[in-house]
């Protein structure tokens, strides 16, 4: 494939810390590499726009819909004329609102083909848009409906995101390429190193303990209280730590149900933690869980099988295929299952060291390079 020049854009990006984020920030490293023109025009965290170096950021204010969203007013920015004089041959949005009403903008400025990746689930989001008060699933439908109408192509990463689209009355082509991650990150042996025992006895995790973590935004959505509340009853069985790792809306909630529980000893909660920390807060655990039913693809569900944990989570059709039941893990679909699903990894005959093969083994299709590939692929179908 010939080099191309390639716009990405987004709402968010650094210093955030987000599925999206590092989905964007990924593709743009694997692009490079292959020898690709690639800029990142997304909004700045301050009201002023800045460029630093392939990073465009426009000026933007914060936007009370939900936690964390910013809008903006800047759609005549000299930065925007300055991508235009650049003439990108295509555009990717990766994000619904104000950046990709800039990236229609230039699109239509210049003719280009205009791909655009749905990462969000909307619809298990609703509650924070307004506190819940203002966007039914009907109306959201109809806006993501209208503002999609126009991209030549949508990518997403599972059928479930796909099904959804096509729910909602959307008639564009529609690819599923699944998000890539770096799987390098999460295969360097942390589990019996110093950092790892120092970690431990930092949190409060003796030797003797099983560990189960979950990892991820702490929002309703992820249905973590119906793990803690099978914790106390694993614990009758097992010397049992359950670390939380992450930080949200829910965290208070969740704490508050930990002290009415009586599981202060036996749930650590660690609040965010740097991502190149993530895989050390892995190796500590045993398993996976997660109870939520609102992935778009689960991209930690792929971190954790890449760092050799098999997962318990509760059915979900975005990891149908990512999770097979004996091999990296257990799918259930009935809240009292979960216990028996943790039962038979805990009492398992296989030896540890063929389940965490197993589970490493089981995700290498997604790696960074099968991704940047099957995008390179759909950016060269469409441009001529």
């Amino acid at each position: 494939m010939s080099n191309i020049k390639i716009l990405l854009t987004t709402d968010t990006f650094s210093p955030a810390i987000n599925g999206v984020v590092i989905s964007v920030k990924n593709l743009y490293q694997q692009l490079t590499k292959r020898g690709h023109e690639v800029k990142i025009l997304t909004l700045s965290q301050t009201g002023f726009s800045y460029k630093e170096g392939d990073i465009y950021y426009i000026k933007s204010f914060n936007v009370r819909v939900y936690p964390g969203a910013r809008g903006t007013l800047s759609y005549k920015n000299k930065f925007i004329n300055e991508i235009i004089k650049w003439s990108p041959d295509i555009v990717h949005s990766h994000t619904e609102f104000c950046t990709l009403i800039h990236a229609k903008h230039i699109r239509k400025k210049l003719r280009v083909p205009h791909i655009h990746t749905y990462h969000t689930m909307y619809e298990d989001y609703l509650g924070y848009v307004f506190k819940g008060r203002l966007i039914s699933r009907r109306r959201a439908m109809d806006l993501i409906r209208r503002l999609l109408w126009s991209v030549d192509e949508i990518i997403t990463p599972t059928q479930k995101a796909k099904g959804s689209l096509i729910a909602y009355g959307i008639r564009n082509p529609i690819s599923i390429i699944p998000t890539g991650i770096d799987l390098s990150r999460f295969k360097t042996e942390h589990r019996h190193t110093k950092e790892a025992k120092d970690l431990k006895d930092k949190l409060g995790i003796n030797p003797e303990d099983k560990v189960l973590i979950f990892l991820g935004r702490l929002g309703k959505e992820k249905n973590i209280d119906e793990i803690i509340m099978n914790i106390k009853e694993l614990n009758k069985k097992y010397p049992l730590k359950m670390l939380i790792v992450g930080g949200g809306p829910h965290m208070e909630n969740l704490q508050s149900l930990v002290d009415n529980l009586d599981l202060k000893k036996e749930v650590i909660f660690t609040g965010m933690v740097p991502p190149e920390e993530v895989p050390l807060y892995y190796s500590l655990a045993n398993i996976f869980v997660t109870a939520s039913t609102s992935e778009s693809q689960g991209l930690t569900y792929i971190e954790a099988l890449a760092s050799g944990l098999p997962v318990v989570c509760k059915y979900d059709e975005a990891v149908e295929g990512l999770i097979m039941n004996g091999i990296n893990g257990y799918m259930y679909r009935n809240e009292g299952d979960f216990i028996k699903c943790v039962n038979l990894l805990f009492c398992s005959n296989e030896d540890i060291h063929q389940l965490r093969s197993k589970a490493k083994a089981s995700v290498e299709r997604f790696s960074l390079n099968v991704f940047a590939t099957n995008i390179e692929r759909l950016y060269l179908s469409h441009i001529k």
